[in-house]
């Protein structure tokens, strides 16, 4: 499947464009103030995945092609976006080709950068994306309910869809957003719509250097957007990381109690959110991760490589990456039995490394 794409969104200046920065290492205007993007920056970054360069070696191969995520910086939503303010119609036009939305709420402290607002309220900002991006679904939904319900009177057999429509506007009147609302089916039903608050959102705090080691300040925010995943960031620090070469990186982001990279964490939620996963094949032609939907058969896997191994599929060889990595080769796992011949509907797993055989 092609690379998740990924919307940062927040209002101005919260640290949008340089988390951007630090997630692509690119060098896009990260500016003091509102609309420094107007149009979206685009980056697609290399999933990190420590596994593909262990297999590289292995197989003595150089073409490494890692899962890819494609990160697009958004321009700052204001209050009225829905009526046009600001940038908001060219804002929510660019939200709508995204696959998740990662918000970034400003929970940092620096007099230096002026908020919108003129003073830091997690609760109050998130509030404000909310509604716009509510008040725009609910323009769409009632146009579109307008032509839904000439059409059942026409055919009775759409009532259903009509009843989906009307529960979201009820829940959007309440300003609450259809993802968490809406079971999977009724989200399905309305996909064509093109709704803002039907996408998942991951919640990016950017807090301040001391507050990524507080845990009962990170708790608090979190509880803001439960059941919504959220993760915490300091952007300005992120930036500096996202400078140094990978083992320098590390070592300073140790110091300030900090595990894993945003890329990392944002990836991680970002798969887990959309019910995504890999597996992998490994030669000494190539050293590659594919993304599939979690539950994938190996015949739908067959077909993220290529149409014909889907349709022409016989079977699948498969090893855990472990068992590879230990064994040192193809062959011994094999000797030792740790390569599976599989059929079309097994399940994929995240470790798997897989062979497929075809016929067309």
């Amino acid at each position: 499947m092609s690379s998740i794409s990924c919307g940062i969104v927040g209002l101005p200046n919260v640290g949008k464009s340089t988390l951007f920065n630090s997630l692509t290492k690119a060098s896009v205007l990260a500016a003091n103030y509102p609309f420094a993007t107007i149009e979206p920056n685009v980056g697609i970054v290399a999933v990190p995945d420590k596994r593909l360069g262990r297999l590289a070696r292995l197989f003595n191969t150089t073409k490494i092609v890692p899962a890819s995520i494609r990160f697009v910086d958004i321009a700052g939503l204001v209050a009225g976006a829905s009526k046009g303010e600001g940038l908001g119609n060219q804002f929510l036009s660019h939200i709508r080709n995204v696959s998740v939305i990662i918000e970034v709420v400003r929970a940092f402290t620096d007099s230096q950068v002026v908020h919108v607002n003129e003073s830091i309220d997690a609760h109050r900002d998130i509030s404000t994306i909310t509604t716009e991006l509510a008040l725009s679904d609910l323009g769409t939904l009632t146009r579109h309910l307008a032509k839904l319900d000439k059409e059942i009177k026409a055919n009775p057999k759409l009532k259903p869809q009509g009843e989906i429509v009307n529960k979201a506007l009820a829940i959007l009147d309440e300003t609450r957003p259809l993802y968490h609302a809406l079971s999977e089916e009724e989200l399905e039903s309305l996909s064509d719509l093109g709704l803002l608050t039907a996408k998942p959102i991951i919640y990016s705090f950017n807090v301040d250097e001391a507050d990524l080691v507080n845990q009962a300040k990170l708790d608090s925010l979190s509880t803001l957007v439960s059941p919504a995943p959220s993760m915490f960031v300091c952007a300005k620090l992120e930036s500096e990381f996202s400078a140094l070469e990978d083992y320098d990186a590390a070592e300073l982001r140790e110091s300030y109690g900090v595990n894993k990279s945003g890329l990392e964490t944002l990836v991680t939620l970002s798969f887990k959110t959309l019910g995504l996963q890999t597996f992998l094949t490994a030669g000494e032609k190539e050293v590659r991760a594919w993304t599939i939907k979690a539950g994938s058969s190996a015949k739908v896997a067959a077909g993220a490589i290529h149409s014909d191994m889907e349709r022409g599929f016989i079977a699948a060889d498969i090893v855990n990456y472990s068992d590879l990595i230990s064994l040192g080769s193809w062959s011994r796992a094999r000797a030792a039995g740790k390569v599976r011949t599989e059929g079309k509907d097994y399940i994929m797993q995240d470790d798997d490394i897989v062979e497929f055989k075809f016929n067309v």
